[in-house]
């Protein structure tokens, strides 16, 4: 009886050891084909501590996986659809697929990468980062991350697999300075930006909360001196302008504070880190207060710097044109007026869009005294209220004026002066002498003093 009882244990244990799967009797980590589907965890993107928005609407730009639902992973050569289920928390997510998923074919790691979002048209090639061009609408904004994993090892025992953003996540808080009480309802962009893959080169960002703007853009260089946050309030245009290169790096977030005031844009503090909090590390930058198009060869100028840039790159090319979009305070600024004789004469065209350039002083020996010393054929001033100037010149032959101390051929259209003018032969509210020019619709209540 128990040599009976023995044979059927010894039988059980037989059949026991021909169920162990192959990989367990075998010492290559082979395993056989079609019994393990490739299943993934997903992880990264940095899941941020406090949603910012309502969790409805979140999706992997929040820093979770909620709204993300599938992913193009690739293997080798082939590239196949895995469905995207996200924790409870949103915090990871598993990467599956029901039909013809892709299999173990043994323990060794593998080599995957996954992206989203992907074109079902043409799922085998991950496509180039291109986000939109309006960003102000939330779904817009989220619509714009690539997210991927690429050329990652991935264990059998851990399937793990880390995303990371392809874009670079631009935050801008806007505070009131000098000249507003609130920012309350301004527009801002970025602007300078690469074309490349068709991207836009400037983006309407999203309102994210409060004054704080936010937009994602493909990685990238801004250039040192080039516009790169446009804010428009209050009926003025202001341009912040960085002066070190600004590298946009997949995966990082710029945060810029800047006070907008009424003479321009001016930075309060700056850190680039990661996705979520924008990291510790500092930046600088100024607001040079123009910017420069070489197609028209003019200077767009919203602040006193800028319009002291325009008057330094005038006196090498008088022929530059110049347009104001926002009132300039001089005071206290050193001038020095554009044209001082017959061959250097102004021949571009300064158009003030109506603002008021106030406090400009000039007290000289040179010849020709104003905003401009002498405008030549072709020169141009128009549009332009010229507030509390203090013009004095002290050359023998002085000719000073409010816009211009001597304008031949030039013409001068709906300007208007107020302060003081004093010159020695010629001198005028809004022109000291003109010669064969035009002079239309401009009017001064300056103190005319002459001393011949």
């Amino acid at each position: 009886m128990r040599h009976r009882l023995f044979i059927p244990a010894a039988t059980a244990l037989l059949f026991a050891l021909a169920a162990c799967t192959q990989d367990e009797l075998a010492g290559d980590n082979r395993l056989p084909e079609g019994e393990y589907p490739v299943v993934i965890r997903a992880t990264g993107l940095s899941v941020e501590a406090t949603p910012l928005a309502a969790p409805s609407t979140r999706a992997a730009v929040d820093g979770d996986w909620q709204g993300v639902t599938s992913v193009a992973l690739k293997m080798g050569d082939a590239v196949k659809e895995y469905t995207v289920t996200a924790s409870t928390d949103f915090k990871s997510a598993t990467l599956s697929r029901e039909n013809d998923p892709y299999y173990w074919t043994s323990r060794d790691p593998i080599t995957v990468s996954a992206w989203c979002p992907f074109d079902k048209a043409d799922i085998t090639q991950m496509p180039a980062v291109k986000v939109a061009e309006d960003q102000s609408k939330l779904a817009d904004f989220q619509n714009s991350d690539f997210i991927s994993a690429e050329n990652r090892k991935v264990e059998f025992n851990n399937p793990t697999l880390e995303f990371t953003h392809r874009t670079a996540r631009v935050t801008i808080e806007l505070k009131p300075g000098t000249g507003f009480t609130s920012v309350a309802g301004a527009m801002v962009s970025l602007v300078s930006l690469s074309a490349d893959n068709g991207n836009p080169t400037a983006i309407k960002t999203y309102n994210a909360s409060g004054n704080t703007y936010e937009a994602l853009t493909a990685p990238q260089t801004v250039a040192a001196g080039k516009p790169f946050v446009k804010v428009e309030l209050g009926g003025g245009t202001f341009y912040f302008r960085p002066q070190n290169n600004v590298v946009l790096e997949a995966g990082n977030r710029y945060s810029y504070t800047v006070k907008v005031n009424a003479t321009g844009l001016t930075l309060e503090g700056c850190t680039i880190g990661s996705w979520v909090d924008g990291g510790g590390e500092s930046g600088a930058a100024e607001d040079l207060g123009y910017i420069y198009d070489s197609n028209t060869n003019t200077y767009t100028v919203y602040n006193a710097d800028g319009l002291l840039a325009w008057n330094e790159a005038a006196q090498k090319d008088r022929s530059i044109n110049c347009t104001l979009t926002a009132d300039i305070d001089l005071t206290g600024k050193d001038w020095t007026p554009i044209g001082t004789n017959f061959y250097n004469s102004y021949t571009g065209t300064f158009d003030g869009g109506g603002h008021t350039i106030k406090g400009l002083t000039v007290t000289t020996n040179d010849q020709y005294v104003g905003l401009f010393g002498r405008l030549g054929k072709a020169g141009t001033v128009k549009n332009v209220v010229m507030e509390g100037v203090q013009i004095t010149s002290n050359h023998s032959l002085g000719y000073a004026g409010g816009v211009a101390g001597f304008s031949w051929g030039g013409t001068i259209e709906n300007c208007s002066v107020s302060g003081s003018v004093s010159g020695t032969v010629s001198v005028g509210g809004v022109v000291g002498i003109q010669w064969e020019a035009s002079i239309t619709g401009c009017s001064s209540s300056a103190t005319v003093k002459g001393m011949v």
